[in-house]
């Protein structure tokens, strides 16, 4: 039998912080909170929760893994958006026929916001 994810966990240093982020960003909603983390989770039940929790030593790397979101319009609409919520523009990437812009959520970690429709995507893709 295959096992099954249960959340994402995201380490960090202000849980709290980086949850009500994520939630802006992901419309998710504030699941729980506990002394050293908090979970955001998908109002509608679809998707994963995320875990936020307190470590005690910062980012030093780049992120071995990272979410790729993809608009539901453009992707510099969706990247102005996040912007306004604490993210940081990292870089602009064009490879492989597409393009994608590379972020930051308010502690460093590394996320992708991929083109939307607007910008010729397909969902076939």
């Amino acid at each position: 039998m295959a096992s099954t994810v249960d959340a994402l966990t995201i380490d960090c240093a202000d849980p709290a912080r980086l949850a009500e982020f994520w939630a802006a960003v992901l419309g998710y909603e504030i699941g729980g909170i506990e002394e050293a983390d908090v979970w955001i989770k998908d109002p509608v039940g679809t998707s994963w929760p995320l875990l936020f929790q307190v470590v005690p030593e910062g980012k030093s790397v780049k992120n071995r893994l990272h979410l790729d979101l993809r608009s539901s319009a453009s992707m510099a609409a969706e990247v102005e958006r996040v912007k306004a919520l604490g993210a940081t523009e990292l870089r602009y990437v064009e490879e492989g026929g597409s393009f994608w812009t590379v972020m930051l959520d308010p502690e460093g970690n590394e996320f992708c916001v991929l083109r939307g429709p607007e910008d010729g995507w397909m969902p076939d893709e």
